[in-house]
């Protein structure tokens, strides 16, 4: 498979943009709302959670691109999507989106009784199922840990169908503020 970098703001939000009508199952057969508004939804939560956080915030919009990248592939979404913003916006928004599905692979072991929509239990299997103890402990000991299980608890909450949670454009002086950061901080 191909390997996708987005180098530019424009070109992130024509990716977002494209996931209007697209899904996490080619079949729609998946969750509820269609990439498009996941996104929007994923980081509305998590705006309103963590508000001074915009990387947090931007992993949230961005951690399934995955599946508009490469349709089908469950179990590798999180690193294609992680590999084609690392460029972009950074290791850590980066690290939070692929650990996007590990915290679900935690959340399973940790917290058994948590309710997933029918898609995510259906493709929990297909990405490892629930963590052994060695894995949760290692998984624990990441620095980005914590934060990845609140964008897991965003992403699993942000599934609404008729919920407005804004407006793409409204996201790009977001991105390009994240964007610019991560430029300055590399040069």
């Amino acid at each position: 498979m191909e390997r996708v970098e987005l180098r530019t703001v424009e070109e992130l939000m024509a990716s977002l943009n494209a996931c209007r009508g697209a899904w996490d199952a080619p079949d729609r057969s998946g969750d509820p709302v269609d990439l498009h508004d996941h996104a929007l939804q994923t980081a509305a939560l998590l705006r309103r959670s963590r508000p001074s956080d915009k990387e947090l915030q931007v992993a949230g919009l961005v951690h399934d691109l995955g599946h508009l990248l490469c349709p089908g592939d469950d179990a590798g979404h999180a690193d294609r999507a992680a590999d084609a913003v690392r460029g972009l916006l950074g290791e850590r928004v980066a690290r939070l989106v692929r650990l996007h599905v590990p915290a679900k692979r935690y959340l399973a072991a940790t917290e058994p009784g948590r309710g997933l929509s029918a898609q995510s239990a259906l493709t929990l299997g297909v990405q490892g199922g629930p963590m052994t103890p060695r894995e949760v402990a290692a998984f624990e000991a990441d620095p980005h840990a914590e934060d990845a299980v609140t964008v897991r608890q965003a992403d699993d909450a942000g599934k609404v169908v008729g919920l407005d949670a804004g407006v793409m454009e409204d996201w790009r002086p977001v991105l390009e503020l994240v964007a610019a950061a991560h430029a300055s901080y590399v040069r």
